[in-house]
């Protein structure tokens, strides 16, 4: 039996056997790890730039980028990863598509970060200016996707695919960037570094920090999750990742400034193009990179998602957080313990 088809055979409800544990204590030799080539991935980029995964872990560390959260759910669903980087969006979802049997949220990553920025002389003054507008968003279901749905959905808006007028289009960053300079989108709602591209780059303008939707400005851009089968065959392994996870986000906190340089170059290697200085210090100054999930706020998006539609059924979220090998990292940092 392989991996792949123990993965469906999860979906469909069913357990896997023993061929499945086996599979896992052999790729427990390596761990795949997802995440996004932005900064509200700081500390994967920062972890993969410096090697302090595998220092920590002892094994190596096969990086996979994603542009988007569905691609990423799609690849832990095949088995091709054993954990990612992610934003709470796909989270949800691929949690309630799985019934909860996938896997699991183990840690926050980031707070903050995104947001909607529109192009000068779109007119758009005010939340009832958007009429015919076309807002890019970086994947159907992605994070900012559902985000950018329930603002509007909640403000009256219909959308074209329903018969409204507004139109929300996927589209990778890198192209959210050619459009908005070509003038063929009003604006997107997306992520760190692409919201500080877009005003600094293409004199676009922050319509909307998502920061003022939430108490205190806090709600999880990027949480932590991972396999529950890779889980349950190597905790220490978590643990030690989880370890690494604190140390390098509180490397971060210390030094943004030198935490800049490392990133830039990381991102320059992954996306060919290094940041100007005032865009990447834009965007590290409105990411709080944490280990927290503020599992509130993914609970509140989730309840959202569902009252305007976008889930068909009330979420049960129920287990989509173990936070109990986070909590143990902490209490031996003696760091707060976080809460779900």
């Amino acid at each position: 039996m392989t991996a792949t088809h123990c993965a469906k055979l999860l979906l469909a409800g069913l357990c896997c056997t023993a061929a499945t544990q086996g599979t896992v204590a052999e790729e427990a030799r390596s761990l795949r790890l997802g995440h996004f080539p932005n900064i509200t991935h700081a500390q994967a980029l920062y972890a993969k730039a410096g090697g302090h995964f595998e220092k920590k872990l002892g094994i190596p560390v096969k990086w996979s980028s994603f542009n988007a959260g569905p691609t990423a759910i799609e690849a832990l669903f095949t088995d091709a990863i054993d954990a990612s980087f992610i934003g709470p969006g796909p989270a949800i979802n691929g949690f309630i598509r799985s019934r909860g049997e996938k896997f699991v949220i183990i840690a926050g990553v980031a707070s903050g970060g995104a947001g909607l920025v529109l192009r000068k002389g779109t007119g758009i003054k005010d939340e009832k200016d958007f009429g015919e507008a076309t807002i890019a968003t970086p994947q159907l279901g992605n994070t900012q996707d559902i985000a950018a749905r329930i603002w509007f959905t909640e403000r009256g808006y219909r959308f074209r695919e329903k018969g409204g007028t507004l139109t929300l289009l996927a589209l990778s960053n890198p192209d959210q960037l050619t459009l908005f300079k070509k003038g063929e989108i009003q604006g997107a709602w997306t992520v760190e570094p692409w919201l500080a591209r877009l005003e600094i780059e293409c004199g676009g303008e922050l319509f909307l920090d998502e920061k003022s939707l939430w108490p205190d400005g806090r709600y999880a851009t990027t949480v932590l999750i991972i396999s529950r089968e890779f889980l349950a065959s190597n905790l220490e392994l978590t643990r030690n990742l989880l370890r690494a996870l604190v140390e390098v986000t509180q490397q971060i906190n210390e030094s943004k400034i030198e935490a800049a340089k490392i990133l830039n170059a990381q991102l320059k290697k992954e996306t060919g193009k290094f940041l100007a200085d005032a865009v990447i210090a834009k965007a590290l100054d409105r990411v709080e990179f944490t280990w927290d999930p503020v599992a509130s706020s993914l609970r509140k998006s989730a309840e959202s998602a569902h009252r305007i539609g976008f889930l068909r059924k009330a979420p049960d979220l129920k287990g989509v957080f173990q936070l109990e090998a986070l909590n143990e990292v902490l209490k031996e940092k003696n760091l707060p313990a976080v809460a779900e």
